[in-house]
């Protein structure tokens, strides 16, 4: 079958000569055809071309924060290594300190390992870095269960030591030592609980160590009397006095006074009666007199 022919008129203007070209319908379709194929090709490189410019952009700007990323781990991982190092000098004075409040026993060093799988890529990292956070907080915390202890024992020490009779009540001449004794008004061999120590009259008499007044006032032979309890099972004993400064139920600490020297209720003198008594029981009190001469 014979192709179809086409004519191809142009002008180019008004008054010029008209040209023809007679084409066959073949040949318009393959001219056809290689025009489409032409614009398919040129938008397709102008398509690559804008990708492949985005993608470069995009590759450059990753890459650029994959060395933030970088910088901000290795500045992380040495945070965490002064922080290890720190928290090894805490758990090492902490372990010192324990020793010094009496409790050897305390463990807060860093005995607990820490192990795992190893893991490949960047999830490897991330989770070993979060593991190793958590045995840091697990340690801190061991070391912050540790310093609560020994503040608490310390504590308890010094509330010990505050309450424990440790100077002399009033400075003077020893006159009268503690356990058995002539009596000095019936002359009769008799048990003293305490010791009696002569001074100038009206001397201030001081607290040994802290405690609550539980008694002042008459009190038999002791005359004016002042008893203070000191805690742990610890009282003391002020008798003679000729004046007492304090109430019951007044608290005092060490080297607060007390009263005045005297010598009221069965006595033969200016003198104090100092008695130290624990869990009731009547003690030598110039064991509790540290800053007593020798």
């Amino acid at each position: 079958m014979a192709s179809t022919q086409h004519t191809i008129i142009f002008v180019p203007h008004a008054r010029a000569r008209f040209i023809k070209w007679r084409v066959s319908s073949r040949r318009l379709a393959v001219g056809a055809a290689t025009l489409g194929f032409l614009a398919l090709a040129s938008v397709f490189t102008t398509w690559s071309f804008f990708t492949n410019t985005i993608d470069r952009n995009e590759l450059a700007r990753i890459h650029n924060e994959n060395g933030e990323l970088r910088k901000v781990n290795e500045s992380f991982e040495g945070s965490i290594r002064n922080l290890e190092r720190q928290l090894a000098e805490f758990e090492d004075r902490t372990h010192k300190l324990a020793i010094v409040a009496g409790l050897e026993g305390l463990n807060v060093g860093a005995e607990a390992g820490i192990g795992g799988a190893d893991f490949p890529g960047q999830a490897a990292t991330l989770i070993e870095t979060e593991s190793e956070i958590g045995w840091l907080e697990r340690r801190a915390n061991v070391v912050l269960s540790g310093l609560r202890q020994i503040e608490s024992t310390l504590e308890e020490r010094d509330r010990w030591i505050s309450s424990t009779p440790a100077i002399e009540p009033v400075k003077g001449i020893l006159t009268s030592g503690f356990g058995r004794r002539r009596d000095p008004i019936t002359g009769r061999q008799a048990a003293h609980h305490g010791i009696d120590i002569a001074t100038a009259p009206g001397r201030t008499v001081r607290a040994p160590a802290g405690g609550i007044v539980v008694e002042a006032g008459r009190v038999g032979g002791l005359g004016n009397t002042v008893y203070i309890s000191h805690g742990y099972g610890v009282t003391t004993r002020y008798g003679h006095l000729s004046k007492i400064d304090v109430k019951p139920g007044q608290r005092v600490a060490r080297g607060d006074p007390i009263g005045r020297v005297g010598n009221s209720g069965r006595s033969t003198g200016y003198h104090l009666h100092y008695e130290v008594r624990v869990d009731g029981r009547a003690v030598n009190p110039i064991a509790y007199m540290l800053d007593r001469a020798s």
